[in-house]
C-alpha cells in the first residue's frame, strides 16, 4: 500500500513525519518549512485511513508500518533519514524502524503500547463520534485554545477525512509494544497521559534520551512550538546535525 505524502523541500537528508490519530499529514504544517529551511528534504505521510491515502479495514501497526517504509523506500530511495512519529504515527515508526533505518528516530508522547482486545464495532462508533465531533474549526478551538486558527482548520480536515473502521482495527489484535533503539528520542508532555515515570524510566534504562515539555498538550508542538523544537536541537539547531546548515482500547491519538 502506499500511502499519499507532502513533499517539500531537498537537501542531504530527509526527514520522514509520522502524524497521530486522526491527524493528517497537515498536522506538521508549521514543522515542515522549518525542517527545509535547515536543509532537509521531508516527506510527512498520511497514515493509511487519514488524509488522502487509503482506507483499509484489517489494518494493524504492521501493515501500517509496511506502508511507511515501502512509500518512503519508493520516493526516496537511498534516503539517510531522520525521522519523528507522534502518538500512534511514533508507533508506526518504532515498527517501521527496521525497514526505515532512521539515523534519528523521535516518539513524540508515545510509550509504544498498545492494548489490543477491542470489540471492532464498539470501536468504529467511538472513533466515528469523536470524528464528528473534531470536524468544526470551531470546537476545535474552545476544546484547545493553544490551537491557532490554522491549525484548527487543518485538524477539522483531518477529521473530515479519517475513516473510523481503519483506526479501530489496530486496537482489535492482541496487546503489542515496540521497542526504541538506543540513542532514539522521547519527548514527551508533562504531566503526559500516554507516558508515565516508569515508561520515561523504561526508555532511558534503553539508552533513550527523554526530553519533558512541562505544561505541554499531548500534540506537544501546537500548545509549545518553541519548547518543542529547542528540545531537538539534532533536528531544529542551526547546522546541529552533519550535511545540514542553516540556508536552506483505543489507540492513542
Amino acid at each position: 500500500m502506499l500511502l499519499h505524502a507532502i513533499d517539500t523541500g531537498a537537501g542531504p537528508r530527509t526527514a520522514v513525519l509520522l502524524h497521530g490519530l486522526m491527524g493528517s499529514a497537515e498536522s506538521w504544517w508549521r514543522i515542515l518549512p522549518l525542517l527545509t529551511d535547515r536543509g532537509y528534504r521531508v516527506l510527512a505521510l498520511d497514515l493509511p485511513g487519514h488524509g488522502l491515502s487509503p482506507r483499509d479495514p484489517y489494518l494493524t501497526i504492521e501493515r501500517a508500518a509496511a506502508a511507511v517504509a515501502e512509500t518512503v523506500q519508493m520516493i526516496a530511495p537511498g534516503a539517510t533519514i531522520d525521522a519523528i512519529g507522534h502518538s500512534y504515527g511514533a508507533t508506526v515508526l518504532a515498527a517501521a524502524a527496521s525497514r526505515l533505518r532512521p539515523d534519528l528516530a523521535v516518539y513524540v508522547d508515545a510509550s509504544l503500547f498498545l492494548a489490543g482486545g477491542g470489540d471492532r464495532a464498539a470501536l468504529t462508533a467511538d472513533y466515528a463520534r469523536d470524528r464528528l465531533a473534531r470536524m468544526s474549526p470551531e470546537a476545535l478551538r474552545q476544546s484547545r485554545p493553544f490551537y491557532s486558527e490554522t491549525d484548527a482548520e487543518v485538524e477539522a480536515r483531518a477529521a473530515e477525512r479519517f475513516d473510523p473502521a481503519t483506526s479501530a482495527s489496530i486496537s482489535c489484535g492482541s496487546d503489542a509494544s515496540w521497542e526504541a533503539a538506543p540513542g532514539s528520542i522521547v519527548i514527551r508532555a508533562d504531566p503526559s497521559a500516554w507516558v508515565g515515570d516508569a515508561d520515561a524510566r523504561r526508555f532511558e534504562d534503553g539508552g533513550v534520551s527523554v526530553r519533558s515539555i512541562p505544561g505541554a498538550a499531548h500534540t506537544v508542538w501546537y500548545s509549545h512550538f518553541r519548547e518543542f523544537t529547542a528540545a531537538l536541537p539534532e533536528m531544529f539547531g542551526d547546522g546541529a546535525r552533519e550535511g545540514i546548515g542553516a540556508s536552506g482500547s483505543k489507540a492513542p491519538g
